[in-house]
């Protein structure tokens, strides 16, 4: 899976999309795709990555109470 950084606009190959989608990770693994040589595994934090697209990663990927204020009701 291919996400994009927000700054820059290149592309990040996600390593591990089970630590994208845990909402109690502020990094994942990714290796960037810029140049034609292929990069190193690095952390990238996930409140600076986007879908290729523009859109914003879902909210129930960055925090782990999202839910909050349903279950309090």
């Amino acid at each position: 899976m291919y996400l994009k950084l927000k700054q820059s606009g290149d592309l990040v190959e996600v390593l591990d999309v089970g630590l994208l989608v845990d909402p109690c990770r502020d990094e994942i693994p990714g290796r960037l795709h810029a140049g034609e040589e292929l990069q190193e595994p690095a952390p990238f934090a996930k409140t600076a990555l986007c879908f290729p697209s523009g859109e914003a990663l879902p909210r129930c990927w960055l925090d782990p109470h999202y839910r909050d204020t349903e279950l309090k009701r």
